[in-house]
């Protein structure tokens, strides 16, 4: 069953290619936005707090501050709407999931970049 699975998974499902990123990162998100007729593109700039899942359906947590009040959203990796993901800053992290980041203000809420 799960060969079958896999199977339509791999000849259906449309792989787009996005850098490789992972929690702790900086990243943007542009994504299509239909209202009536129109179609827009609009973008998500935030840290990468979890991904979760594998294949088609993996998901991405991603955490920016709107003035004072933190605004999370989730994405499916494999959403039609998405158009491309920008990696702007690697972060050093020793978690996959950054939740204690939601606590935190200020400069504890900096997380240091990851060299290469």
């Amino acid at each position: 069953m799960s060969d079958l699975v896999k199977f339509v998974q791999d000849e259906f499902v449309a792989k787009k290619d996005f850098p490789e990123f992972n929690s702790g990162d900086t990243i943007t998100v542009y994504y299509e936005i239909k209202e009536g007729e129109k179609t827009r593109t609009q973008f998500f700039k935030g840290v990468v707090i979890q991904k979760r899942g594998a294949g088609i359906t993996q998901t991405f947590t991603i955490r920016k501050m709107s003035g004072s009040v933190g605004v999370e959203r989730i994405f499916p990796i494999n959403m039609p709407a998405l158009q491309k993901i920008e990696v702007n800053q690697r972060g050093k992290v020793r978690r996959a999931r950054i939740f204690y980041f939601r606590d935190l203000t200020g400069k504890k809420a900096k997380i240091k970049e990851r060299r290469r």
